[in-house]
């Protein structure tokens, strides 16, 4: 039986993890349609109905496996919103390209800072309403700097690796192409071995030490 203090947390947590991968994706649809991309936008991709940007996988099970084996925190994804990224190049230039690859994580960095900024004055909650709030605030910090810190790491098909891609095109950097397009067949297995081992440690050092800054 789940006491009340577990329906506030597991809600504060389901809560604070959807707005950040929903919101991650909505904002890389929203800066191509800045740059004359409507693609998402068609699609429907740019609502804020969570409904149509929940990916079956990384949106439910993933969460849900991490959570009933105690994991340390939660991690997910929504279904990616599709982008024509020559339309965004051809009407922007490359550098409109690396905006539209880190919007996502300038979203998940700058909510980060509000939700921190918000949490001093509720980290003493007289209310439930207060503690949710609170809890809501603090996953919120966590969750998006986790987030945001993942994203930027360089493998492909991460939003890291598809900002320098195009950093590198703007500035003719041939050899850090030429290395991106070779790891890329193999993005999703380093990652793996990212995440399944130490080396995990060492990539969420910064996500670590964000955290700990901004609740502070």
């Amino acid at each position: 039986m789940l006491s009340e203090v577990d329906i506030l947390k597991i809600s504060a947590i389901v809560l604070s993890l959807a707005v950040a991968i929903i919101g991650h994706e909505i904002m890389h649809g929203y800066v191509a349609y800045r740059f004359g991309d409507s693609t998402a936008k068609d699609a429907g991709r740019l609502s804020i109905n969570p409904i149509v940007h929940v990916d079956p996988i990384g949106t439910v099970v993933v969460p849900l496996l991490l959570y009933v084996s105690g994991a340390p925190f939660l991690f997910g994804w929504a279904k990616p919103v599709p982008v024509n990224i020559r339309t965004v190049i051809y009407n922007g230039g490359y550098m409109a390209a690396v905006a539209v690859a880190l919007a996502g994580v300038t979203f998940n960095f700058a909510l980060a800072v509000g939700a921190s900024l918000l949490y001093g004055f509720f980290d003493r909650p007289e209310s439930m309403i207060g503690a949710f709030v609170a809890l809501f605030l603090m996953y919120s910090v966590i969750y998006n700097v986790v987030l945001g810190v993942f994203n930027l790491w360089p493998f492909p098909p991460l939003d890291g690796a598809n900002a320098l891609r195009y950093i590198s095109m703007q500035f003719r950097w041939q050899p850090v192409i030429d290395l991106l397009n070779k790891i890329e067949p193999i993005g999703m297995v380093l990652l793996i071995i990212v995440i399944a081992t130490p080396l995990s440690q060492w990539f969420f050092m910064p996500a670590v030490w964000l955290i700990d800054l901004l609740l502070r």
